[in-house]
């Protein structure tokens, strides 16, 4: 099965592109997603921004139903979080370690709630979703139903045991599952060319399963992609390898200055997703550019006010840290 080339955005009607309210609330997610991230940079060196990403997050899970399960990557699952129902200030206290947060001021601040049908990374060490996202899909399909999970991964990753063993199994068994790589290029500080000497999407023919490479900065093409992706696993079309090629704008942790990269490459290899998505809504009529500017203040503002809240949430304390959790 040879990959197919970019899907340029079409929706699951088979036009070109969505309705001007699909078109608006993507653009809305993807503002969220950015103003959210940048406020969180703030409170910790160690956060993974997503800036210049945003597109494949939103894309691959805008249309998930809240009974498919969904398995984000570590640099921007946040936005997944709160497309579920999540509430932003318990996101935002988690990355301080309030018990307020979902994970009750324990474990790692990109562990999602579980009731929502997330899957919660059950390690520090990348690729442990991938296992709890195949055994989900195999989950789903051992009940019955056509629901589907979709999970997304860095191209670092995509070099891991975990990766091959997963896609195989899933392959092999036919599992409704889509495998999204947000390849952005680098590997914490190594380029691309160092890792990986073909491209992540043609490994899909190995599997026997369809491959797609797509633009990730486009969000309405990636979104297209997985659309078709997940139709097709719900009705037993089995897994779809989708390689979704972004940009990283910033380091890989808010505190990396990334002087392993050019100032130009800093600058200059990032195509923004929401400039691209707001200028095709306004060009098409869709939205004016005042609607998208009080779009992103609505964004900003409502991420200063979940840091704000999650800043004045008690610390945890000796006696909260309970073994309620732990035993039944």
């Amino acid at each position: 099965m040879e990959a197919r080339e970019p899907v340029r955005g079409r929706d699951i009607a088979g036009r070109e592109r969505g309705t001007v309210e699909d078109g608006v609330a993507l653009y809305r997610w993807m503002a969220t997603s950015r103003a959210l991230d940048k406020a969180l940079a703030t409170l910790s060196p160690t956060w993974f921004p997503s800036e210049g990403e945003e597109a494949v997050a939103v894309g691959s899970f805008f249309d998930l139903r809240p009974t498919d399960v969904a398995a984000p990557h570590y640099r921007d699952p946040f936005v997944v979080y709160l497309m579920r129902g999540a509430e932003a200030w318990r996101l935002a206290a988690q990355l301080l370690g309030r018990p307020a947060g979902y994970s009750k001021g324990r474990s790692l601040p990109f562990t999602g709630p579980v009731a929502l049908n997330i899957v919660p990374w059950v390690a520090g060490d990348l690729g442990s979703s991938l296992g709890v996202a195949t055994g989900a899909a195999l989950a789903l399909q051992e009940a019955g139903t056509d629901g589907v999970c979709v999970c997304t991964f860095g191209d670092g990753t995509a070099n891991r045991g975990d990766f091959h063993e997963n896609v195989n199994l899933a392959a092999a068994w036919n599992l409704p599952i889509v495998y999204v790589c947000q390849n952005n290029g680098w590997a914490i500080s190594q380029r691309e060319s160092a890792y990986l000497r073909g491209r992540v999407v043609d490994r899909a023919l190995g599997y026997g399963i369809p491959g797609v490479l797509v633009d990730g900065q486009d969000v309405e093409a990636v979104r297209s992609s997985v659309l078709e992706a997940t139709a097709r696993a719900r009705t037993g079309g089995g897994p779809t390898l989708i390689e979704a090629r972004t940009s990283r704008a910033r380091g890989h942790w808010a505190g990396d200055q990334a002087a392993y990269r050019t100032p130009e490459e800093r600058l200059a290899s990032v195509r923004d997703p929401l400039a691209l998505l707001g200028e095709r809504l306004v060009a098409s009529g869709g939205a004016a550019a005042d609607d998208l500017a009080r779009i992103g203040a609505q964004a900003d503002a409502d991420a200063e006010e979940a840091v704000s809240r999650a800043r004045s949430a008690p610390e945890i304390t000796a006696d909260g840290i309970g073994t309620e959790d732990v035993y039944a």
